[in-house]
């Protein structure tokens, strides 16, 4: 594994920024900032702002149709309770009903529920469009922002974790502006609408309606107090599980050799026994909460019943009050679930806001729009003239470095792990600014150049070999423009790849995916091509031949001899043995060069070269 390889892979273990000296403070501190994130967000959404104001208003009017509605019910029912007999002088009199009131009544009754429904209609459609556009923005701005940062973030913070800003973290925004803010909004007016609904209608039935759902609710908050910690130990408990799986699965050969089935299988009962019963518990009393609102709804009825026919006994209220109320009820205690919803959801959203603009107001690389040297015809001569480099300020790895290196040189860079071969490619790549010194590419800096027309300078190939989802011609290619189907077929010629393309089924056409079974030199092999097609002056080999085996190893070395004619190239490799044809050796050890020269010198010298070289053969022996 290369040196960049293993610095890479050390932040994806938990080097993130959470987990440096004082990250998890300073995350919990962020995470905190709901008024802070929420105020980002809504500027981030200035544009769509007065859309989301016409939906919310369009959903609150909606709202307070909905609750006049039980009022103008009322009046339906106390039309129709008049038709009912009456005793008058001991008598039975039978009343009578004024239908067209009543058709009157009903009809406006349909305007506002058809009216509620619109409404609602048009807040869903215009926040489901405006969200997945803000949500489409989103991930366009943070896909374009990893394209600007410096590869220091990437050095501190996990792919995973930004991977999961792009998805996660967007997608619970999005959810969010779809649906809780319109929610809050609607269970809020209906919420206070209810209530001023009832009291207006009758004061005396709207405390009994609050008093019998307060007492409902007291029992809901208790239960959702005592169920906190069991859902907070599933969640600990489901991290535990996939935590163990995976990385039984992952070491699964050695688990089999060591026979340590029987110890992993105990260790996960117990995880699972522990998630089991923070599960049951969680679920048990979630599940009550349902059944509770059913209950306060119900029990609200009963207590209005119960006062309201006393009331009417009296002669105090109308029937028709008691048939608004049943339905206040359900306006009333029904939105405070949706309101406690709604306010954990937002609580969520405010977190992960706060990651994405964290991200998003990352320190970017300098604009260098304004330089205006441009390299170009490059020949291939490259001098270090006292780099000295460190990753962190503190710790500086490259001292005062100084080589030169003609035109169509091959020079490989040898060394012990950490000695700073990877790093002196990344400099010359210009992935990392330097701390002092300068680098010359045909004796221009190429601090002077934009970075863009740096890499173009420059063919790689590493010890992974990358491919995506497409056809082998594609992978070749890859970003190279006005490439010809002839071009890309002496390419794998050259390095020995197009007799085995040629007997796949669609032949440069064959889509590589999961489910093409390459072997890593095949896989090394086309990415070789794809650094000749690209046909750059300067070549970096890092590690190439590290992942394959001997006789592959063969067939990948004559392919990048083929490769590195006329081009100057640097090759970074532990084996000794496949730079002897260098004519030039770099020998590094602690970020400085301590040796230099050809492989027959170096040897004659007798120094620390020779005794890396040696010690590879003792080592085979």
């Amino acid at each position: 594994m290369s040196e960049n390889t293993q610095r890479r892979q050390r932040p994806v273990r938990g080097q993130g920024p959470m987990n440096g000296p004082g990250g998890m403070g300073r995350a919990v501190e962020k995470s905190q900032d709901f008024k802070g994130t929420w105020i980002k967000l809504i500027h981030y959404c200035k544009a769509y702002l007065p859309v989301i104001i016409f939906s919310l208003l369009a959903a609150a009017a909606g709202t307070v149709l909905q609750i006049i509605g039980p009022d103008k019910l009322k009046d339906m029912t106390n039309e129709i309770t008049k038709g009912l007999p009456a005793m008058i002088n001991g008598e039975a009199v039978m009343g009578t009903i004024n239908m067209d009131s009543v058709v009157s009544i009903a009809a406006l009754l349909v305007c506002f529920y058809t009216g509620s429904a619109l409404l609602n209609f048009i807040q869903s459609f215009i926040m489901a469009t405006v969200t997945q556009k803000i949500s489409k923005t989103m991930r366009t701005d943070i896909s374009q922002k990893i394209n600007r940062l410096p590869l220091r973030y990437f050095d501190k913070t996990s792919y995973g974790d930004v991977l999961s800003r792009v998805t996660n973290d967007v997608d619970a925004i999005g959810q969010t502006m779809n649906q809780s803010i319109g929610t809050l909004v609607t269970s809020v007016i209906t919420f206070l609408g209810s209530l001023i609904m009832m009291f207006y209608t009758n004061w005396i039935l709207a405390l009994t309606a609050v008093l019998a759902s307060a007492i409902g609710f007291a029992l809901m908050m208790i239960i959702m107090m005592k169920s906190q910690k069991y859902f907070t130990a599933q969640q600990n408990g489901l991290g535990s599980v996939n935590g163990h799986i995976e990385e039984i699965y992952s070491g699964h050969n050695v688990v089999k050799v060591y026979n340590g089935g029987k110890e992993a299988k105990k260790t996960f009962e117990e995880i699972n026994q522990k998630l089991y019963d923070s599960a049951w518990k969680s679920q048990f009393l979630s599940g009550l909460m349902m059944p509770l609102m059913n209950f306060i709804g119900n029990f609200g009825y009963v207590a209005v019943c119960v006062a309201g026919a006393a009331l009417a006994m009296n002669g105090t209220i109308s029937f028709g009050v008691i048939v608004a109320f049943m339905m206040y009820i359900r306006l009333f205690t029904q939105p405070l679930s949706q309101m406690a919803q709604a306010a954990n959801n937002l609580q969520r959203t405010a977190a992960a806001g706060e990651r994405v603009f964290e991200f998003l107001e990352e320190a970017e690389l300098e604009d260098e729009s304004q330089k205006a040297k441009v390299l170009q015809n490059v020949k291939g001569e490259v001098e270090f003239q006292h780099v000295r480099f460190g990753y962190v300020p503190e710790k500086t790895i490259i001292h005062d470095f100084s080589a030169k290196i003609k035109p169509g040189q091959k020079v490989a860079i040898v060394g012990p792990t950490g000695a700073g071969k990877t790093t002196i490619v990344n400099l010359l790549m210009r992935f990392y600014e330097l701390d002092g010194g300068e680098i010359l590419l045909d004796g221009t800096p190429i601090s002077q150049v934009p970075r863009e027309n740096v890499h173009e300078q420059f063919g790689m190939v590493l010890q992974d070999s990358w491919l995506f989802e497409g056809t082998i011609k594609e992978n070749i290619v890859y970003s190279k423009q006005g490439i010809t189907d002839e071009q890309v077929v002496k390419a794998c010629k050259t390095v020995g790849l197009h007799h085995f393309i040629k007997t796949l089924p669609e032949g440069y056409h064959t889509v590589l995916n999961d489910k093409a079974s390459l072997s890593e030199g095949q896989k090394q092999l086309i990415t070789i091509a794809r650094a000749m097609i690209q046909d750059a002056p300067l070549l970096i080999l890092d590690e190439a031949t590290s992942s394959v085996d001997t006789r592959t190893e063969r067939i990948v070395q004559s392919a990048m001899d083929q490769l590195t004619v006329g081009r100057t190239s640097f090759v970074i490799a532990h084996r000794l043995s496949t730079i002897k044809n260098a004519d030039l050796i770099l020998v590094m050890k602690d970020g400085d060069v301590i040796e230099s020269g050809s492989h027959s010198e170096l040897l004659g010298q007798g120094g620390f070269y020779a005794e890396l070289y040696n010690s590879q053969f003792e080592s085979a022996a």
